[in-house]
């Protein structure tokens, strides 16, 4: 039981929040983008988030990264989540930095900080396959510390919107687990169409699980100003520059997905 309490104790949860929901315009707006919005059997796409990662996580390692203006609403919303654990980016620049800004500070809090990088504007029922995906996403993090753990979708239609993610070969030993063999970005019709038949795509959730320190490690290799940038923030957190810090430094970090910047460079990717 020792033994398992102190894997347990490695698992952190982050939920991406910085979109602007500018689809459910005019409903959503810049100021309450639809992850707030209360759409959902009258819950927000946020709390819904917050509450699937609940099943697996004690809420004080549960995190949310968003926009700094929409801080007041969150905490109102999500009465369980710290304060403390609401990282604010003072611009929005994209999911690179958004997921390193995570795991910068999870490393400084936790260096053997295991961390699921969720969404917060998708419903996804039944909560029982998600809870289950995301533990064998931390399993095979703790197993292979090298890797890089994503999760497909199974296709019902060729879409155009979505990227995909072609699979390889099984991982072993872990059932529903494949090497990534390469990301698609949104294909014609046409091509779509064949993902789908072949059976080897998956629609790129952008869910994600890995070690805070192997992205911080992949920043350094890929995207070296960045984790230049988010190592200084993270030397600062928790101290009385922490705030300055983030305002000089977070809107210098280039504009970057974390796909572009990593996922797709990587070879240690797993579905």
């Amino acid at each position: 039981w020792a033994g398992l309490i102190e894997d347990e104790s490695m698992e952190y949860g982050v939920i991406m929040a910085g979109g602007s929901g500018t689809r459910l315009w005019p409903l959503s707006r810049e100021s309450l983008p639809k992850q707030l919005l209360p759409i959902v059997r009258g819950e927000s796409l946020l709390k819904l988030s917050f509450d699937r990662l609940r099943a697996i996580l004690p809420a004080d390692r549960i995190f949310v990264c968003t926009n700094s203006a929409h801080r007041d609403v969150i905490l109102k919303g999500l009465p369980e989540l710290k304060p403390e654990n609401l990282l604010g980016e003072p611009l929005g620049r994209d999911t690179a930095n958004a997921v390193g800004f995570s795991a910068a500070v999870l490393e400084k809090i936790d260096k053997d900080a295991v961390f699921a990088i969720v969404t917060a504007d998708h419903v996804i029922e039944p909560i029982e396959k998600f809870s289950a995906a995301i533990k064998s996403g931390f399993d095979i993090a703790k197993k292979w510390p090298e890797k890089l753990v994503t999760f497909g979708i199974v296709p019902t239609h060729g879409h155009t919107g979505l990227g995909y993610v072609q699979r390889g070969d099984g991982l072993e030993g872990v059932e529903g687990a494949y090497k990534v063999l390469g990301f698609k970005e949104k294909p014609d019709k046409p091509t779509a169409d064949r993902y789908v038949e072949s059976r080897r795509y998956y629609w790129n959730s952008g869910m994600f699980v890995w070690r805070a320190s192997t992205v911080m490690n992949m920043l350094k290799k890929y995207l070296p100003k960045s984790h230049e940038g988010l190592s200084k923030i993270a030397a600062a957190w928790g101290s009385q520059s922490q705030q300055k810090a983030i305002d000089e430094i977070y809107p210098t970090l280039q504009k970057i997905s974390i796909d572009y910047a990593l996922l797709e460079k990587a070879r240690n990717v797993v579905v």
